[in-house]
């Protein structure tokens, strides 16, 4: 009896030898298994993790998660592997640490910035897009490095706590990318530069001490305001050709009809800020959609918050109100609106009113109303692009207010990154620039596909 007795464990001991390692009847080692459904934004399903979100390590002997449970990988220790792998995973490892796939929300600041000022992208808007590109991706790597001890908690997937990435070289790279953005920003003229230092200072500022401070959502508000300023900075800095000053540009797609000689008045004495300050309304719409992604952001780690994503919900709509506001306006009303008046003097300011402070009819806080009847192909463009902000922003708030669990919250912060290009695309088309609009969301499909790769958050 006990041979057969000391068989019978002997025989339950081979049988579970040949199950997958890892996993025990059905189980991962540290919980039971996540549902995994279809999910564009992050290429997982359910509550399964991203891509660079790997699910929890192997236990040891011991039971404890994270246990060496025998040969030593890039994700096992905190501090271990830095440097180490193929190429190939030190560079998957840099894209989630710079999170590459949010890069395709930057372009459309510039480009958005430069159709407000009524010019089409010029040599100026290169290199602001540059930039703007430098200092994000700046900010990424800042980010993950002031928080590693709070990611080895909380994410401890992430590049620096699972020790693939040296917190040293996340620093370096900050510094690096800083200074190639003001840099570029640099070539664009001395008023761009001023802008770019002022957005520089509010990325770091950010990552280091206000993000874990009320007025972080403002913060990052501001940052955002600041790199669609940049670009319309940097664009309209520049003089038409004829103007006495140097350099290219040249007139907009701007359907609103303007003239040579009337852009050429627009165009502000070099080395002064006030080319950028037809773009400002145009960055506070960018600015507060930006506050509300980053205030949900604040539960991505832990959930639990239904007011802040339903309040951001109403903000979204309010937004997308904001871009379609106004009436039609006349041919005639165009001209005399958008064309400042003999001696300089505009016909309005940027807020829809006339220089005695009255409203004029049909303009909106954008500035104007949408051009011509509702057919006008201009109205329809900027309607369906408004739509495809509402589309992607929308759904995932709302999922997001009803479960406000870690993934959908995760969810929701990632539809608001991607939402920014159709934004940043109605706003240029809402400038009068449909080319524009049209090249910014050309970037919406790149930026899904690499967002299946390389999670946005």
């Amino acid at each position: 009896m006990r041979r057969r007795g000391r068989a019978v464990p002997a025989a339950l001991v081979a049988a579970l030898s040949l199950l997958p390692a890892g996993r025990r009847n059905g189980f991962a080692h540290g919980g039971p298994p996540a549902a995994v459904t279809d999910d564009r934004l992050s290429g997982a399903g359910g509550t399964a993790p991203a891509p660079d979100r790997p699910g929890p390590r192997p236990t040891g002997r011991t039971g404890e998660r994270g246990a060496d449970a025998g040969g030593s990988r890039p994700h096992e220790a905190p501090g271990r592997g830095a440097g180490r792998g193929t190429p190939r995973e030190r560079l998957r490892a840099w894209a989630e640490l710079l999170r590459v796939s949010a890069l395709f929300s930057v372009p459309g600041d510039a480009l958005a910035g430069a159709a407000a000022v009524g010019r089409r992208p010029g040599r100026g808007t290169v290199p602001a897009i540059g930039a703007s590109l430098c200092l994000y991706e700046a900010g990424m790597a800042l980010n993950d490095w002031a928080d590693r001890d709070e990611d080895a908690i909380d994410r401890p997937h992430r590049p620096i706590p699972s020790g693939r990435i040296s917190p040293a070289a996340a620093l370096g790279a900050a510094g690096v990318l800083t200074a190639a953005g003001l840099a570029l920003a640099a070539r664009a003229g001395r008023p761009a530069l001023t802008v770019a230092t002022g957005l520089a200072a509010t990325v770091w500022a950010y990552d280091l001490h206000l993000k874990h401070t009320k007025a972080g959502p403002a913060a990052m508000a501001a940052a955002r305001s600041l790199d669609l300023l940049l670009g319309a900075t940097a664009t309209a800095d520049v003089a038409v050709p004829g103007t006495g000053t140097p350099g290219g540009g040249g007139l907009s797609d701007n359907v609103a009809g303007v003239t040579a000689a009337a852009a050429a008045a627009m165009v502000p004495t070099p080395g002064t800020l006030k080319a950028s300050l037809p773009a400002l309304p145009a960055a506070l719409v960018l600015g507060a959609h930006t506050y509300g992604v980053t205030a949900v952001s604040r539960h991505e780690a832990q959930g639990g918050s239904t007011g802040v994503p339903l309040a951001v919900l109403a903000t979204t709509t309010a937004l997308a109100a904001a871009v379609l506001g106004g009436g039609e306006r006349s041919s005639r009303a165009t001209d005399r609106n958008a064309v400042p008046q003999p001696g300089g003097t505009p016909g309005q300011d940027l807020f829809g009113q006339d220089p005695f402070g009255r409203g004029i009819p049909g303009r909106g806080i954008l500035g104007r109303g949408l051009p011509g009847r509702a057919t006008d192909p201009l109205r329809l463009l900027v309607i369906g692009l408004t739509g495809a902000y509402l589309r992607t922003a929308g759904p995932p708030l709302l999922h997001a207010t009803l479960n406000p669990s870690p993934p959908l919250t995760q969810r929701a912060v990632g539809g608001g990154i991607r939402a920014m290009i159709p934004l940043q695309a109605a706003l240029a088309a809402r400038a009068g620039s449909p080319v524009t609009g049209l090249a910014v969301m050309g970037l919406v499909p790149l930026a899904r596909s690499l967002a299946r790769k390389v999670s946005l958050t």
